[in-house]
Order: structure tokens, then C-alpha cells, then sequence
């Protein structure tokens, strides 16, 4: 992509100001080294789209006690809260290009989290490329809240949207499924039968697919090139495949034993069947999901893996509407409502 976003001076920090300005000053003025975040000295960041680029916004917020553990390390947590919008640009097929965040903590929260938050913060946003470029702090009597608005670019009319299926097309998935689903189950119960059979390396691979989500930014102009339709895997597979087809106004079917799945995922599998559903219907993967033409099929398959992100094609689409997630032998699955769902 040749979009390279543009943005006015920033303005030196004042002395004094109100005690959120210093706290904005201390940790989070460090972190925000793009020039449209004006210091983050004003109430607004600036910036100019690039020019022959449409804008992509996206907002995603991250709670304590439900997107975390409240004992969570803080540079995880706001991996996490970045990375889960990241994730969200990269299914647009988009670059990202800034991001502003609120952030509700209760009063009291040591400086040592702050610092670790901040310098989590700030390292993610340099290696995505994804400056923050303002937002708010307020107090809270709840759970520490963290809500990003990511800010992305795409080349005018290259926007993958989930509304572009149309039957007969492939459907890929990026990655593995069902990692971060079986590391909350790993984490809430670590003496379950199902992970006693895991080495330290696999249960650790679970552990961390569900704390530090990995965006698929270098899939994003494959997608524009080839796919019709994608989203992220945020809320588990079955469920968000789901919502994509009927947003197509399409329906599709899925092999489940062709959804990939990690060493360790699949042991766990193997040591409990029943933790396969999870798999299939657990949150947290933040992997694409993608319908893809099947004239494209061999060019979009060699490009994510010139791109380093592995594909595999899981189903099909098809006229009509719902999904169906069949076993080896041809046998519908019941995964209940297939996703996570907040309300």
C-alpha cells in the first residue's frame, strides 16, 4: 500500500495544568510521538487521509473480569485492547494509521501498573505502526475499562466488506482456531484432565494466544486483492462465520476436521472431545475468516503464505441461508449458539 498518512506540528507541554494533565503528561504524552496527536495537549488529533485512500474506523472496548483477568500484567492488557482493533482493520484489508483510546481506571491504581501499561501500550504502537493519538482518563468505581477507536486506511474501493459472499466461494480461515478459547479454560482450570497430558510449551501456547492476540496486518492486501468477503474471529468461529453469510445473504458449510488447529489445541481435543466445540465456538482467535472467489484461490493461498500467515480452506458457500459445521462423516455438529455473546 502506498498510503502514507500526513499530519500537522505538535506543540511543546506546558508546565503545571490539573492533575489529569499531568497524568496524561507522564504516561501517555511519551507514547505519542506522531505529530497529529498535537502533544496531546488539545482536545482533538489532526490528521490529513491520505491522499487516493478511504478512511476505516473501528472501536472495540476491553472490561476487567470479561476481555481479561483483573491480575493480568498491565502490558498485556493493553496489547490486547490495541491489538483486538488492530485485528478488526486487518479484516478490511486496511493499514492502520493512528488510534485514540479512554481509559476508566479506579482511583488508586499504582504507578507501577501505569508505567507497565504505558510502555505496553506505547511498543505495540510502534510496532504496528499505529501512533495513539489522543483519547480521555477518567476515575471509576468498576472494573478498569480500556475503549480504542482504531483509525485505518485503504486504497479507495479496495474496503473488504462481510456483505460480498455470494455462493460457490471458498471460505478460508487464517491461523489456528481455538487456542485462546482453551487457554481461558486452561487458565480457570490448569488441573482439568484435557490439558494434564500438555507439555510446559504447549500449555504456554495456549496461555498467550489468549492474552496477547496477534493482528493479521500482512494478510490485509491479500484480502483486498482476492477475498469478497472477511471479518475477524473475535467471538468464535462458527458463530462469526455465521453472521458473515447471512450479512451475504448467503448460507455455507464448514468440515470441521479442516479447521486447523495448534499441537496443543489438538491434543487437548484429543484428551477431551467434548472441548472441540469450544474450540469451534470460543472467542478470542482474533484469526480471519474470508470468502474467496475460487478462480483466486491458488493466488490468494501463495500470497498469506509470501505474506507469512498461514490459510486453510474450511468450506464452501451456498445458495439460501445458514451454517452448517459437519463432522467426517458428513454428520451436522451441535456447537449451541457457536459464539460468544455478550448480552
Amino acid at each position: 500500500m502506498s498510503c502514507a498518512p500526513t499530519s500537522s506540528g505538535a506543540p511543546e507541554m506546558e508546565g503545571g495544568g490539573s492533575g489529569e494533565d499531568r497524568f496524561i503528561a507522564r504516561y501517555f504524552r511519551p507514547i505519542a510521538g506522531s505529530q497529529g496527536a498535537l502533544g496531546l495537549l488539545d482536545d482533538a488529533a489532526l490528521l490529513s487521509p491520505p491522499p487516493g485512500c478511504d478512511l476505516v474506523l473501528t472501536k472495540d472496548a476491553v472490561v476487567a473480569g470479561v476481555h481479561f483477568f483483573p491480575d493480568d500484567p498491565p502490558a498485556a492488557i493493553a496489547r490486547k485492547a490495541l491489538r483486538v482493533n488492530l485485528s478488526d482493520l486487518a479484516a478490511k484489508g486496511a493499514a492502520p494509521v493512528g488510534a485514540l483510546m479512554a481509559i476508566a481506571l479506579p482511583k488508586g491504581t499504582p504507578d507501577a501498573w501505569m508505567e507497565a501499561f504505558a510502555a505496553g501500550l506505547g511498543a505495540d504502537a510502534d510496532a504496528f505502526s499505529c501512533p495513539i493519538l489522543g483519547g480521555d482518563t477518567v476515575s471509576t468505581p468498576g472494573p478498569v475499562t480500556i475503549t480504542i477507536t482504531a483509525l485505518g486506511v485503504v486504497p479507495k474501493g479496495e474496503f473488504v466488506p462481510r456483505t460480498g459472499a455470494q455462493a460457490g466461494m471458498a471460505i478460508f480461515v487464517s491461523g489456528t482456531i481455538g487456542d485462546a478459547a482453551l487457554g481461558l479454560r486452561l487458565r480457570q482450570d490448569g488441573d482439568a484432565p484435557a490439558f494434564a497430558g500438555l507439555s510446559g510449551e504447549q500449555r504456554a501456547h495456549l496461555l498467550d494466544r489468549y492474552l496477547n492476540p496477534q493482528p493479521r496486518l500482512a494478510l490485509a492486501p491479500v484480502l483486498r486483492r482476492h477475498a469478497a468477503s472477511a471479518m475477524d474471529v473475535s467471538d468464535g468461529l462458527a458463530g462469526d462465520l455465521a453472521k458473515m453469510l447471512s450479512a451475504s445473504g448467503c448460507g455455507g458449510k464448514v468440515e470441521a476436521r479442516r479447521v486447523p488447529l495448534s499441537a496443543a489445541a489438538a491434543a487437548s481435543v484429543k484428551a477431551d472431545p467434548a472441548l472441540f466445540a469450544v474450540a469451534l465456538s470460543g472467542g478470542d482467535d482474533y484469526e480471519i475468516l474470508a470468502c474467496v472467489p475460487h478462480a483466486a484461490v491458488p493466488q490468494f493461498t501463495l500470497e498469506a503464505a509470501q505474506a507469512g500467515v498461514p490459510v486453510a480452506l474450511i468450506g464452501e458457500t451456498r445458495a439460501g441461508s445458514g451454517l452448517d459445521v459437519t463432522d467426517a462423516g458428513g454428520h451436522p455438529l451441535d456447537l449451541g449458539s457457536g459464539s460468544y455473546s455478550h448480552f
